[in-house]
């Protein structure tokens, strides 16, 4: 027997800012409605020890927009040596497995990978072989949702994901685990 979807939802009055300026918030009421999802993959070299991050905040946030929000789930992954595409394809495959994992029915993707938001959106082909696996687990795994969305953003506004991969290969370099899986509750 399967069980039930993991839920998140937020209190009716959002706390003030945290430390960052982005609104702090905090999790009761529950709605599986879905995830705000940024990514971010890095590699050092490239190809090169590369990694992936992703924050998932719930929509039913007000916050779930803004760049600084805290995420509700997050994975920081050690991929070993790989190209940054690679690392940023991975970013998404691994985040959108997790929305869907946690419950979500809609996703709507902020990606600073504008390869990424056009292949996923069909208007642009998938040429390298390393990538085409992973554009195809995305695409089927997308297809689980009712609803998904992917646009584009400025780098900057993806610095959480960022600094969730790059803490992944410093990490690994001092001997620590390779994945950090961060789920609600």
């Amino acid at each position: 027997m399967r069980e039930p979807p993991l839920t998140l939802g937020l209190e009716d009055e959002p706390d003030d800012e945290d430390e960052r300026g982005a609104p702090a918030r905090s999790l009761s009421a529950p709605s599986t409605a879905g995830f705000v999802v940024r990514t971010d993959g890095a590699a050092r070299g490239n190809p090169g020890p590369a990694s992936a991050g992703a924050v998932l905040i719930s929509l039913a946030r007000p916050d779930a927009r803004h760049p600084l929000a805290a995420p509700d789930a997050s994975i920081s992954d050690y991929l070993g040596i790989q190209t940054n595409n690679v690392a940023e394809y991975t970013a998404v495959v691994r985040a959108v497995a997790l929305a869907l994992e946690l419950g979500a029915r809609r996703l709507e993707l902020l990606l600073d990978s504008k390869l990424i938001v056009e292949q996923l959106a069909g208007r642009w082909r998938v040429k390298d072989a390393k990538l085409i696996p992973l554009w195809a687990a995305c695409r089927q795994t997308l297809g689980g949702f009712e609803r998904w969305s992917a646009a584009h953003v400025p780098r900057a506004q993806n610095s959480v994901a960022d600094a969730l991969a790059n803490e992944a290969i410093d990490r690994v370099a001092m001997g620590g685990p390779p994945v950090v899986v961060v789920r609600p509750g």
